[in-house]
């Protein structure tokens, strides 16, 4: 991991993701939850140089230290961007069972949750110029690693939570693919 302060790709990325969770996630409200804890200055922005799938291990296992260390009231959220790894939707989606079985070996299996964003993020049973795709396309690969506490307590609040995704598709439909992409929303920083 690089500090921000030091590496321009870095602060790009930070840039590029802020601007996506605002306009897309919040935005269109596809994430009811999401506008609370950024408000609040609790979402925590890494940006990962890793090459590999290895070394992108090793950052994420070094977040989710962070991330559990941190009261949630300080750090309840961290969004994990690897702009220079994993760039093929299908070997980031592979990737993600064996992040999964990171957080079992940790001990964090009920305790932290991995949701996952990727720019060519493809449902199993849509095509790639679907619409319904973009609920979970981010201008990089990103993990998102979510407090188990936090999604109980977010879903307990919100009547219909099941709904969210349906209502979701409604609001990209409507919006189309023009729509998504005059949210401006891209990746800006040069790829690594």
């Amino acid at each position: 991991m690089q500090r921000t302060d030091i590496d321009p790709l870095c602060a790009a990325v930070q840039r590029d993701t802020r601007r996506w969770l605002e306009r897309a996630v919040i935005g269109l409200n596809l994430c009811p939850f999401a506008k609370a804890v950024h408000t609040r200055g609790q979402i925590h922005y890494a940006v990962s140089r890793a090459g590999t799938p290895t070394l992108l291990l090793d950052d994420l296992m070094r977040e989710l230290h962070d991330l559990t260390s941190f009261d949630p009231s300080v750090r309840e959220t961290t969004l994990l961007m690897a702009p220079d790894c994993l760039a093929e939707f299908l070997q980031f989606n592979d990737f993600l069972k064996t992040a999964d079985r990171v957080l079992e070996k940790l001990g964090l299996e009920g305790v932290i949750q991995l949701a996952s964003f990727h720019p060519g993020y493809q449902f199993a049973d849509a095509v790639d110029g679907d619409i319904a795709n973009c609920t979970n396309r981010a201008p990089y690969p990103t993990l998102h690693l979510l407090r188990e506490s936090s999604i109980d307590r977010a879903v307990a609040s919100f009547p219909e939570a099941e709904a969210i995704f349906e209502r979701n598709l409604e609001t990209l439909k409507n919006l189309g693919p023009e729509g998504w992409d005059r949210l401006g929303i891209g990746r800006t920083a040069p790829h690594g």
